[in-house]
């Protein structure tokens, strides 16, 4: 069994107009079928417009008492992303 078998073949559709979606957002022109053209850096731009969608990073700040010095405040920042 292979690593490319498709799961659920109706899938296959909306993953390519996914795909063309996220090259449309990032400049890049890809063609139906095969885009060996492509530098490495075209192909990276779209392979990470497409998991930026899917699993968007999210930044949270607040502000809080230092624990040194409860009359001085620090920035906190939490980054983190959501996996589907």
């Amino acid at each position: 069994m292979s690593k490319n078998n498709i799961v659920v073949p109706e899938a296959k559709e909306a993953l390519e107009r996914f795909k063309m979606e996220a090259a449309n957002e990032v400049g890049v022109n890809l063609k139906q079928g095969y885009n060996g053209d492509l530098t490495s850096r075209q192909a990276g731009s779209v392979g990470g417009q497409m998991v930026n969608v899917i699993c968007p990073v999210r930044h949270t700040e607040y502000t809080r008492a230092k624990w040194q010095n409860k009359e001085q405040l620090e920035k906190i920042v939490y980054t983190y992303a959501l996996a589907v």
